[in-house]
């Protein structure tokens, strides 16, 4: 990084944005930034924060870049008409996709720990921030997602750390190929699944990330990191998994709650097994445990240090995050958006009685394109006869994009495979037919990605239940 200049970021309240933007704040630089969501009138309280931080803002027309001494820092796939960006053209301003700027310090970091995978590196990469700084080890964290252990009254958008020991946690994109960017030292892939690339394109970015690391983490109960573990150097290699108890890191005895998880840790190097209730529920949740005690030991951690603090991690926002009980229905907030994250939600909440009720907002057109066949494939499958999912339009902030693929065609495809679907274009009028559906004993779950009205929209429904 260049200590002489300061940097500006636009569409500074994203969720990759913001803790980038508090994590070079906080190493002592000069930071602002401007968002379109501050120019409506949307999420205040999120700017507010940031002014907190000493991070000025700025509409979203220009107005912030005033010196080609300036940093511009951006998306990787902003658009160029974007004000700010023509104004830095006309500066002669550096400009720093965010990536580009998070390899830049993880890179420096003397211990760079990655965490890759279609699902769950969000959730793996707050549980190793969070042994690390429970263990004494000052790590800098850089999520998209707000991690609970670190939210006080100063920072209640906790979605980065800022440490002073030398190590760097950071999940890792590979939806624009950025991941290509990092050199960890220790790498963690949970997972290789369709998302927003097409897997022969995964395979081959996966890959070339796990060849970059010291050592690799790999899930062997997902075929396609298991394969990967096959063909890798077998010293970078170490293991984990629920099913194979010749993995290096293996769970057993697995104990559910509603939530929360109890098992017992063993590893192939032998010892006394340990004893681990995880704070946070479901299968999934043990298999991002093993990965996350695995990275930390890789890491230094002594492994009964690193168990014993993963059972105090308190999990993230929005990750079927129980937003409360009205009237004996539950709300419950949740970040699922493509077949695998959505499975783990729904097999979780299936270990327990209760009917559900889905409001799934898609994070777009495009992905609603690329994964109808295997969205429609989750839904009808995970949901029980007596569920309801119903879907409002995607998200959508205007722009060129192909809506061939909307809301309606996939609920026409899940009525097709025999569950109960509803399309309602208005999402507030989801709202008025989830409420109209519940009963005591039903629980409602808010998923969708890349809309922090959602949480608020929760918060509602639980108000108006009561």
């Amino acid at each position: 990084m260049n200590h002489a200049k300061s940097y500006f970021f636009c569409g500074i309240g994203g969720s990759g944005m913001l803790p980038l933007a508090c994590i070079v704040r906080g190493q002592g630089f000069e930071v602002a930034g401007s968002d379109r969501s501050l120019d409506q009138g949307r999420i205040a309280d999120k700017f507010a924060f940031l002014e907190a931080q000493g991070i000025g803002l700025f509409p979203q027309d220009g107005s912030g870049m005033t010196s080609a001494d300036q940093i511009l820092v951006t998306s990787a796939a902003i658009e160029e008409s974007v004000p700010d960006v023509q104004a830095a053209r006309r500066l002669g301003a550096e400009h720093l996709t965010r990536p580009q700027l998070l390899a830049q310090l993880f890179n420096a970091a003397d211990t760079g720990i990655a965490v890759g995978g279609t699902s769950g590196k969000s959730t793996v990469t707050g549980m190793i921030g969070w042994i690390l700084h429970d263990t004494g080890r000052q790590p800098t964290v850089m999520n998209g997602a707000v991690m609970k252990n670190f939210v006080s009254a100063d920072t209640p958008f906790a979605s980065a750390l800022v440490g002073s020991g030398g190590m760097f946690a950071s999940e890792v994109d590979e939806s624009d190929g950025s991941i290509a960017l990092y050199r960890p030292r220790i790498a963690v892939l949970n997972n290789i699944t369709l998302d927003h690339k097409s897997l022969d394109e995964l395979r081959r970015l996966f890959g070339d990330f796990a060849l970059k690391a010291e050592k690799i983490v790999l899930n062997l109960d997902d075929d396609e990191t298991r394969l990967l573990a096959a063909v890798l150097p077998p010293e970078k290699v170490v293991t984990y998994s629920l099913r194979s108890d010749g993995a290096d890191y293996f769970a057993a005895d697995l104990s559910e709650e509603p939530f929360a998880i109890s098992f017992t840790l063993r590893t192939k190097s032998g010892g006394e097994p340990i004893p681990v209730r995880l704070s946070v529920p479901g299968r999934h949740n043990v298999s991002n445990a093993l990965a996350a005690v695995a990275a930390s030991h890789l890491a230094g951690v002594p492994l009964r240090e690193a168990a014993a603090a993963v059972g105090g991690f308190l999990g993230l926002r929005r990750r079927m995050e129980l937003v409360g009980t009205a009237n004996g229905i539950a709300v419950i907030d949740d970040f699922g958006h493509n077949p695998d994250k959505i499975t783990a939600t729904l097999e979780t909440l299936h270990a327990f009685p209760g009917r559900l009720l889905c409001l799934f907002q898609p994070h777009g057109f495009g992905p609603l394109r690329v994964m109808r066949r295997e969205l429609v494939a989750c839904f009808a499958d995970q949901l029980a006869p007596e569920d309801v999912l119903i879907m409002p339009d995607p998200v959508y902030y205007g722009g060129t994009v192909d809506r061939s693929v909307g809301s309606g065609e996939i609920v026409h495809d899940i009525r097709a495979a025999g569950r109960i679907a509803e399309h309602i274009p208005d999402r507030s009028a989801c709202g008025e037919r989830l409420l109209e559906l519940a009963s005591p004993g039903d629980r409602i779950v808010i998923m969708g990605a890349r809309d922090d009205t959602l949480s608020q929209f929760a918060a509602d429904l639980l108000a108006r239940l009561g």
